[in-house]
């Protein structure tokens, strides 16, 4: 079962920082520095992610894979609700 953040529309963008905690999100866009390296590990356009934690660095899943990224490098990923 999806839960998504019920005060959030559909069609609204958001950064993965600014995402609130227990949500599934669609990723949007993945654009900045160091987001290359992202990408080469998978974490793009399309994929599901979950955020589990917040503060400076956060933590998340990406296809049953926990991944901290730091506050800086989620404010780079615009996310939507699943």
């Amino acid at each position: 079962m999806v839960k998504s953040s019920p005060d959030l529309k559909l069609d609204s963008a958001l950064t993965l920082s600014q995402a609130a905690i227990g949500c599934d999100f669609q990723i949007r866009q993945v654009e900045g520095p160091a987001c290359s390296q992202l990408r080469d590990i998978g974490f793009c356009e399309q994929m599901l992610v979950k955020k589990l934690t917040n503060g400076r660095n956060m933590l998340c899943t990406v296809c049953g894979t926990r991944l901290a990224l730091s506050k800086d490098l989620a404010d780079q990923i615009q996310v939507v609700p699943a």
